[in-house]
């Protein structure tokens, strides 16, 4: 027991050093919490609320065990990545998780310098590491360890962040000590609900990708785009940032982030209509290459551009 309480301790420490902003501990298989998430996923995957995400309906997305034999714990860490700015001109708007470099990678490399830690203090363990490509309930995990509350959006609000934050996780085989999974505290607050233009969250915690304009700029590789979401779709042309924008938590002094490469792209902040238009494949290649926005291709930039424009 001390000594999984002293290595605990020094795993957060290694963990807010490294420049994470929120750090909890769930311990596998975690509270009931757990199964009624995991539940809520296949009543969410029957629904058809998917849309054509088929990785959604990974097996192993239902059971963590089958990401790291023998997992103890869950190491789940948040990196805050809002900044106070606004992108200029407004013609086109491209959500924040996009603005800096690729956050995965920030992430993953910031979990391998924690993993490398561990390792050093106990050489057998095992570990691996989760962003949000993996198979993972990280929502629920992140939850459950601690690190904020899932709200009625979908998203992760922690009460110093908001929900401005990315979301990482070190399955571990060592046995740390929990925290306190965190308590949901939106109360009766539906402001996200009643913003969102296409009605995509039907109701609290289910959004119907089919209806949501993220999805449909983010994946949809259809050559055109639904006529009720192109009605709906304002000038969104990357992602959607318009139920987290009218949340109530992150209307409070949110601090700007620290991380380097998550300072927006100058390129983000400034591009209009016309020059995302006037780009080649290669110059939307090569200006995306180190963004988490490359999974949008070049045809899709058009598409969903030519779909709000009023020319």
């Amino acid at each position: 027991m001390k000594n999984s309480i002293a290595l605990t301790k020094k795993i957060k420490e290694k963990a807010f050093e490294e420049g994470f902003d929120a750090v909890g501990i769930a311990k596998v298989p975690g509270s009931s919490r757990i199964k009624l998430r995991t539940a809520s996923l296949e009543r969410w995957l029957q629904a058809g609320h998917q849309a054509k995400m088929e990785w959604m309906k990974s097996a192993r997305r239902k059971n963590i065990e089958n990401l790291l034999q023998g997992v103890q714990s869950v190491l789940a860490v948040g990196l805050n990545y809002y900044v106070d700015m606004e992108k200029t001109p407004k013609d086109i708007s491209i959500a924040r998780y996009g603005w800096g470099k690729d956050y995965h990678k920030i992430i993953e490399k910031k979990l391998n310098k924690i993993a490398k830690f561990l390792e050093k203090e106990r050489p057998n363990s095992q570990w691996k590491i989760c962003v949000d490509t993996s198979a993972l309930l990280d929502k629920a995990w992140a939850e459950e360890a601690g690190i904020g509350w899932i709200g009625k959006h979908s998203n992760i609000i922690n009460p110093t962040i908001g929900s401005w934050m990315f979301l990482g996780h070190l399955l571990s085989t060592e046995a740390l000590e929990a925290d306190e999974p965190s308590k949901p505290i939106c109360g009766e607050c539906e402001q996200c609900i009643e913003a969102c233009p296409t009605k995509a969250i039907e109701e609290p915690f289910i959004i119907n990708s089919n209806k949501c304009l993220a999805y449909h700029t983010l994946e949809n590789r259809d050559q055109q785009l639904p006529k009720d979401i192109i009605n709906k779709m304002g000038n969104w042309v990357a992602g959607c940032d318009i139920c987290q924008e009218v949340c109530p938590w992150n209307h409070k002094n949110i601090p700007n982030t620290s991380e380097p490469d998550l300072q927006p792209s100058q390129w983000i902040l400034n591009i209009t209509k016309k020059d995302a238009l006037s780009w080649s494949d290669s110059k939307w290649k090569e200006t995306l290459s180190k963004s988490a926005l490359k999974r949008i291709k070049p045809w899709m930039w058009r598409r969903n551009i030519n779909s709000i424009s009023n020319d």
